[in-house]
């Protein structure tokens, strides 16, 4: 008689809670692949409609309202229409809502409906892969529609100096700065009541981040709430660079974006490996 004796294959483990490896594989660019190829096969028209709203509101705010507003003084005394007032923050309010609904809806359905993440993670791809491959998208997706937008501000010549083509890093940051921080909000998000709360944040943002209007037509308290709002230091670092009026309180954006990045892909990559790996 022949005995057979049975052997199990052991339990697959958990990823290493200690190391880089544990958090970062180099596979981010899959991450970015996917979210292509997904785009591709049936998003593509939603990525389209995003570009043009805010050609709509510049058509209608800027040329349209902009007739019974006259022209605007900026700064250093320089008068300029309202078009080239409004058009700048246009842009990067275009950067934002691209980067933004990428990093929060996006991720919502993936990692609530889809269970997308489970899968990636189960993989030798880490939470920082993830975070940063999610992250680049949205900035993908946000630069695009900076780029065109851009683009039809220079057909109307709404770009009134040289020094407009830097806009395009600086959206590039601000996306960035948007789609980092976007991600680790919706980290914490479990239903679509919480996920309202983004657009309750934002239309607001959207209306009073020297938007439409200076700075100076608020009340000086309310002016140090609107110098709190990221899409005012956006705002403010591309209209100075689409304008001519640069100084050195823009190298302070900047630096406002670079912070948002930093806690923005540190509290992501936390969140997901908690949520995924412990």
């Amino acid at each position: 008689m022949t005995t057979t004796t049975a052997t199990t294959r052991p339990a697959p483990r958990r990823r290493s809670r200690g190391g880089v490896r544990a958090l970062y594989a180099g596979n981010a660019g899959a991450v970015v692949e996917r979210g292509l190829r997904a785009t591709r096969s049936g998003n593509w028209v939603i990525v389209l409609s995003g570009f043009f709203e805010p050609v709509f509101y510049l058509l209608a705010m800027g040329y349209g309202l902009g007739t019974f507003v006259g022209d605007v003084t900026m700064a250093s005394g320089e008068t300029i229409s309202y078009a080239a007032f409004v058009a700048p923050a246009l842009l990067a309010v275009s950067a934002m809502n691209g980067a933004v609904y990428d990093s929060t809806w996006n991720v919502f359905f993936k990692m609530h409906f889809g269970k997308i993440y489970d899968a990636m993670l189960a993989t030798s791809i880490g939470p920082l892969d993830v975070a940063l491959g999610e992250i680049s998208y949205a900035l993908l997706r946000g630069g695009v529609y900076a780029l065109g937008f851009l683009t039809v501000m220079q057909v109307m010549g709404l770009n009134l100096a040289w020094t407009a083509f830097l806009s395009l890093p600086a959206l590039l940051l601000v996306a960035f700065g948007f789609a980092s921080v976007g991600m680790a909000v919706t980290s914490y998000m479990k239903t679509f009541q919480q996920m309202d709360w983004i657009n309750f944040v934002m239309l607001p943002m959207f209306l009073f981040s020297a938007t439409f209007y200076p700075l100076t037509v608020y009340p000086e308290a309310v002016q140090w709430f609107i110098k709190a709002l990221p899409l005012w230091h956006g705002v403010e670092l591309v209209r100075g660079l689409t304008t001519g009026e640069l100084s050195p309180a823009m190298w302070g954006h900047v630096a406002y974006f670079v912070g948002m990045v930093v806690l923005g892909v540190a509290f992501t990559t936390t969140r997901l490996r908690a949520l995924f790996l412990d």
